[in-house]
């Protein structure tokens, strides 16, 4: 593929909180709005997957294993880069730059060492796909009194925002954030809490799945409504926004312990009540804060059926669909995130995340790493 104009074209590249792959895009950012060029999902290895996840519930690691991590991960990343390049038959000499979120092991976004830790050596991409890595994007931000996170809301605010309509975008991955879209431009983001996890960790602790396809599984349940209260008193759903949270808070250890006192309960559901904990805190939030008259869906939950519909349900007079509507498909929006943010980082541009993040100040965001 020969580009006219080789600064246009960015590949952005993350692998979330469920740790099922890293998502690839090739980007052209030469007209107002991103183009989506080329995909590619490159699955993890199932030992990969499991060593990270370990490193998220909070096993020790040795500094050698953590830097061996490191670069098994970057080496994956990579390889997933290579692919995409050979897919889309674009060399890397057309490519302006990667942008890497890596594989976040850690986020601690508050106390008095705050850090957020992403894996995945960006030296390794640079040098294995002979193309200049932007990586390391949290950190700046932490460091600059922010959360880390989100920052697909960032995009969410360039590309989706309309002048005459409200409207709201939520990210629905293994967490769950929104971005606040009114036409008054008064934009606000934040993470609402669980997405995906609990469900994920569900499913496969009973049906040895990775995730419940279309919601099957929970509608075969019926919600509890007194478990349902259980989950919606964790404390971190009535902290004040900007904030952000992650598998440290809501995993399988979260989970088992809000179920101790529910042992009779049926696993399918505790499943249909997983799913309605995701969508009252999302709808619940965008409530508090606006009234939209769209809400738009993208991560894996947007093919998630029943979730999408118990969400229309909670949200009166607000159309609910997936981000393809406006012309991203919901499963590459957050990639796209980080393609947009390298594209950013390569311009020298400073950005202000104050409203989503709480950084006292805007910064740029990310380390550049040559090929």
């Amino acid at each position: 593929m020969a580009a006219s104009n080789p600064t246009t074209l960015y590949i952005g590249l993350i692998s979330g909180t469920s740790v099922d792959g890293v998502d690839c895009v090739l980007v052209d950012f030469s007209e107002n709005t991103p183009k989506l060029v080329s995909t590619h999902f490159q699955p993890s290895p199932e030992d990969l997957r499991n060593e990270v996840l370990e490193v998220c519930a909070g096993a020790p690691l040795s500094l050698e294993q953590l830097g061996t991590l490191d670069i098994k991960i970057g080496h994956f990343f990579a390889a997933a880069v290579n692919e995409l390049l050979a897919v889309s038959k674009t060399l890397p000499r057309d490519i302006a730059a990667i942008g890497s979120h890596g594989q976040t092991v850690w986020h601690k976004p508050n106390g008095a060492h705050p850090f957020s830790m992403q894996l995945g050596d960006a030296n390794s991409i640079a040098y294995l796909t002979k193309i200049k890595t932007v990586a390391d994007f949290r950190r700046m931000d932490v460091a600059a009194g922010g959360q880390g996170a989100p920052l697909a809301p960032l995009l969410h605010q360039d590309i989706f925002y309309c002048a005459t309509t409200d409207r709201a975008v939520v990210n629905i991955g293994g967490i769950s954030n929104i971005t606040c879209l009114p036409a008054s431009g008064n934009n606000l983001a934040f993470d609402t809490g669980p997405g995906n996890v609990l469900m994920d960790y569900w499913i496969g602790k009973h049906k040895h799945q990775r995730y419940d396809e279309n919601g099957d599984w929970a509608m075969t349940g019926r919600t509890v409504p007194a478990l349902l209260d259980r989950f919606l008193a964790e404390p971190y759903l009535k902290l004040p926004h900007p904030k952000s949270t992650g598998r440290e808070l809501f995993n399988g250890d979260w989970l088992e312990k809000q179920l101790s006192d529910f042992s009779e309960i049926a696993p399918n559901d505790v499943q249909a009540t997983l799913l309605e904990f995701t969508a009252t805190t999302v709808a619940c939030d965008i409530g508090l804060l606006m009234q939209p008259s769209a809400l738009y869906v993208c991560g894996g939950g947007a093919h998630n059926t029943a979730l999408m519909v118990s969400l229309a349900k909670k949200l009166t007079n607000c159309k609910v669909d997936s981000t393809a509507a406006l012309g991203i498909h919901p499963d590459w929006v957050e990639a796209v995130a980080f393609a947009w943010l390298a594209r950013e980082r390569m311009l020298g541009r400073e950005i202000d995340t104050a409203a989503f993040t709480g950084a006292v100040r805007p910064v740029a965001l990310g380390g550049v790493y040559s090929a």
